[in-house]
This record gives structure tokens, sequence and C-alpha cells, in this order.
């Protein structure tokens, strides 16, 4: 929030603010609309304002969910990582969370500049569950869920937007094409953006067995890899 009597209008935080939320009224005051600020802190962090005008507002428990799903300096409780999602996903090669024949897909919504509600994460969730997918229990959006069988977030949270949420799951590879195009068909019901990643294990020859199914789908891969060491964490065993 802007503390009135201590602002200048010198409107230094504009320009920080991801989603456009600060804005100058008729009669010259700035002002943060509460509707599309997320709580990302950016603004406040940037120690722009000459005045020290900005402050954190105190959060109720379903309007802190902006905070925590937007600020990148701050871990969230449920995965104890910056971010929205789980590092395990970069980190198959010491958690064996994906298994061969298996596939994870992520589902980055909301961007700087967008952001995006959790009444628009329920929808994507709701359109994939039918596929009997697994959500990843430890992702912050899975632990928002009622149902994880149907996709079905809790009613109060709906309302709550964030710079961006990720639903993250796991599925066998012959889903895949189901689910790139459940993905595709929903992308036009939901107000923001989203980009789609898609991980698994390489086969022994060194392929990569879902670029085909991607393209069944309609998908062209952007291939991007990423090796991280473990940092000295034992290595997952093949079953």
């Amino acid at each position: 929030m802007i503390i009135k009597e201590t602002c200048i209008k010198c409107r230094k935080c504009i320009p920080y603010c991801p989603v456009q939320a600060i804005y100058v009224t008729e009669d010259k005051t700035v002002r943060i609309d509460l509707e599309k600020c997320v709580e990302c802190e950016i603004c406040r962090n940037a120690k722009v304002c000459p005045t020290n005008s900005l402050q954190m507002q105190e959060l109720d428990q379903y309007r802190v969910l902006r905070n925590l799903f937007s600020n990148p300096l701050i871990s969230h409780p449920d995965t104890g990582v910056p971010g929205r999602g789980t590092e395990e996903m970069k980190t198959n090669e010491v958690t064996g969370r994906f298994k061969r024949g298996q596939a994870g897909i992520a589902i980055e919504m909301g961007r700087p500049g967008t952001s995006t509600t959790f009444a628009d994460v329920e929808k994507v969730a709701m359109a994939l569950a039918p596929l009997g997918i697994h959500f990843e229990p430890h992702n912050p959006v899975t632990s928002l869920m009622l149902d994880k069988t149907t996709g079905k977030l809790k009613d109060e949270v709906l309302n709550e937007r964030a710079l961006s949420a990720i639903i993250e799951f796991d599925l066998p590879q012959e889903k895949v094409v189901p689910a790139l195009e459940t993905i595709r068909d929903i992308s036009t019901e939901i107000n923001t953006v989203f980009s789609l990643d898609l991980a698994c294990r390489l086969e022994a020859d060194g392929t990569n067995p879902v670029t085909a199914l991607a393209a069944e789908a309609g998908f062209i891969c952007s291939l991007n890899g990423k090796t991280n060491v473990g940092l000295g964490r034992p290595l997952a065993k093949e079953e």
C-alpha cells in the first residue's frame, strides 16, 4: 500500500510494478489498484521511494497467496524453495520422479505484465484431471485443491491472483497427446498467457521419446536441456 501522508507523488515507483497496478488519479495522487496488485513487493524492494511510503499491507489467509506465489525472494512454505514450482522436476537424477515410459508436464500460467487468476488455474486443472493424471503433491497449486481427482480448487482462492502459478503433473507417455490437445483447447478459455514444459527421461541411445508426441499434438518443441549436479545427494536408482 502507499502511505498517502508521506507520498510526495514523484511516481518513481510506477515503472517497477510488473502488473501496472500503480496509477495516478485525476487529482495527481499515486494509488495502487488492489485488484491488480499481486503483492510481489517488487516496487518496495526496489527501494526507489524517497520517503519509504510503500509498505506491505496486512494480508488475510487468502490474499497472502498473492505474496507467496509472486515474490521471488521468499520460499513457499509447502516446498521450502523460492518460486511457484518444485525443484525436483529439475533434479530427476537424484529424485527419480520420472520413470522411463513417463512424462512430466508443467504449465507455467501468467507472466510479469499479465499475471493469472486462480480461477483460470482451476479451469486448466479441471480440464486435465479427467485424463487420470497425477498432480505433483508438493506443488503449491496442488495444495490448494479440494479434490485432486477433479482439479477443483478451494472456492476462497479463486478471486486471488499471482504473477504466475504452475500446474505440475506426470502421466504415462501414451497420455501426452491427449493432455497437450486438452491444454490447447482450454487455452482459448483463459485470460492469461502460459509457457509449457515437457520433461522425460532420454532413451538409452540419447533420443527424446516425447518430441514426436508433441508434434503429433500440434506443438513444436524448443529443445532445452538442463543438467544438475545433485550437490552431493545420491543418485536415484533405476527400478
